[in-house]
């Protein structure tokens, strides 16, 4: 077994599937580490930094775009459905993919945390060990409750986790290294918590 085990799930893929796609459009799901979870609905401060970090991104590579909530399949043996707040990939990469792209070839995830008691193992936990699972090799956390941003680097597919982990405050320069390359300033993220 790997050092990342997966939850015994009653529900398969294709099942989780069938119910995502009948769900109301008011309702997000994802199906991470064998858990089944409703996404939260982005508040006005969290769709706020999704599209500051977007104009960022197409400034600083202007040959790449950020798709939010883009459905990747990740986890172990891509057992898993998740849609990130945001993806970063090439132009045109996602098309004809459908609902559940394939992770290959995104350069970089997002999640931006959620005010609700679900997010530290959500976002500090069970997306960061799917996306380094899925071989994706970055993946940036913006932490509202904790006022910094987490840039993952350096996936390890076997173990489910990144090996890297740089952390800086909201207010200072946060440098995401290649494949991706750009620079952040985070001084505006003061503005976007409670």
């Amino acid at each position: 077994m790997t050092a990342m085990a997966e939850r015994t799930s009653r529900m398969t893929v294709e099942e989780f599937e069938r119910l995502a796609s009948t769900a109301p459009e008011t309702v997000t799901l994802e199906f991470v580490d064998g858990r089944i979870a409703e996404k939260a609905a982005p508040d006005g401060d969290r769709g706020t930094i999704t599209m500051w970090l977007l104009r960022q991104c197409m400034q600083s590579r202007s040959e790449l775009d950020l798709y939010p909530l883009q459905g990747l399949k990740v986890g172990a043996c891509r057992k898993g459905r998740a849609r990130p707040d945001g993806s970063l990939v090439p132009i045109d990469h996602f098309v004809g993919q459908g609902e559940w792209a394939d992770p290959a070839g995104v350069l970089m995830t997002v999640e931006v945390t959620s005010y609700d008691s679900d997010t530290d193992q959500r976002d500090r936990r069970e997306k960061p060990a799917a996306y380094a699972a899925a071989g994706i090799p970055v993946y940036l956390l913006i932490d509202r409750d904790r006022c910094e941003v987490v840039v993952h680097t350096n996936p390890s597919q076997e173990a489910g986790r990144y090996r890297d982990l740089h952390t800086a405050s909201f207010g200072e320069q946060v440098d995401i290294p290649d494949p991706v390359g750009i620079s952040l300033e985070t001084e505006p993220l003061k503005r976007y918590v409670r």
